[in-house]
């Protein structure tokens, strides 16, 4: 079945995740509109798509033939087009896990919920063929997680400007999804976040680093609770071009019962158990943009609804305000 979508917002992710998943799935999906807040880049998106350029979605959104919205960026839209899905019975695909917080996030939880609508938020990290692997190996070969360390080094102004390309809001972005692929991993929900952030001194407004730290209740009784360390950072200045590439972090460090795992997204996985040092590269794997819509377009066209998607957009939200209430209090905060 081929469902007919429309595009709003297309992001920092269409030329390389987006655009060619949609082009190979192109017996899936057929796109009937592109809207997005810069007109000549929803043009382009449209002639490569057959597709109509709009300035603006909610008449379409409403449109009969149109089964589906892909929101992969919020934009300046907001929420505004998922409140539009969910009022005229469209099902959505939510790139930030950011958009439900521009507004009161249960009311809008609560609103998917009960439209009835199929939903699912873009999690890249969980499908990518190195992090697929790592849970076949905490299955078999590794054991449970006991502490998991997870960094992001991003990349400040380019070209000499001054104006910064990661915001405030792109950052805490990162970290939600950060925070869902470690809990993935570990396969549990945290019971409490710690976080600490860090302005630049001479753009106020600036976040060059968030820091948070998550604990997980160990099934066993008898063992230590599970910690996942987790932060992200806009501080290598435009200035030191060599520094950003020198001895980048491993994307997530994983210290497991029997052995530890690194991973470099997305294929790349080492890990070390008693036998010694074991390397694996996942390139031949789908890449992780079809793999996404794939599952959305099972989701949309299967009978039963899948909640679990939803879940997950709240446990990230949920360790989004417990982060933000601990940098407020200084203290580590129950979830």
């Amino acid at each position: 079945m081929q469902l007919k979508v429309g595009l709003v917002g297309l992001g920092n992710e269409w030329e390389t995740r987006h655009r060619p998943a949609l082009l190979a799935l192109s017996d899936r999906f057929q796109v009937e509109f592109v809207c997005d807040e810069v007109t000549l880049h929803a043009e382009a998106a449209a002639r490569q798509l057959q597709a109509n350029p709009v300035q603006g979605f909610r008449h379409w959104i409403a449109e009969s033939n149109v089964d589906a919205i892909l929101g992969l960026s919020p934009q300046w839209f907001g929420a505004a087009p998922l409140i539009a899905a969910c009022d005229h019975g469209k099902a959505f695909y939510c790139g930030s896990v950011l958009e439900l917080s521009s507004r009161n996030d249960q009311d809008l939880q609560n609103l998917v919920d009960k439209s009835g609508i199929s939903f699912m938020a873009e999690f890249p990290r969980r499908y990518a063929p190195a992090t697929t692997r790592l849970k076949e190996l905490i299955a078999t070969h590794l054991g449970q997680p006991q502490m998991v360390f997870c960094h992001e080094r991003m990349k400040g102004p380019v070209n000499g400007s001054s104006k910064p390309t990661r915001t405030p809001a792109s950052i805490r972005q990162v970290v939600a999804e950060l925070a869902d692929w470690c809990s993935y991993v570990i396969g549990g929900n945290p019971s409490s976040v710690l976080s600490v952030e860090y302005f630049n001194r001479d753009v106020p407004a600036e976040l060059d680093y968030q820091m948070i730290n998550l604990d997980f209740e160990s099934a066993d009784e008898q063992r230590n609770s599970i910690t996942a360390q987790i932060s992200c950072g806009n501080y290598l200045k435009s200035h030191w071009p060599e520094a950003a590439s020198f001895r980048t972090p491993a994307a997530l460090q994983v210290c497991c019962e029997k052995g530890v795992a690194f991973i470099d997204l997305p294929s790349s996985l080492i890990w070390f158990d008693q036998a010694g040092r074991h390397m694996e590269s996942l390139e031949h794997e789908r890449p992780v943009g079809e793999q996404l819509l794939s599952m959305f377009h099972r989701s949309v066209t299967s009978l039963v609804r899948n909640r679990t998607c939803l879940a997950d957009m709240n446990r990230a939200l949920s360790i989004l305000e417990g982060a933000k209430e601990s940098v407020a209090t200084g203290s580590r905060i129950q979830l």
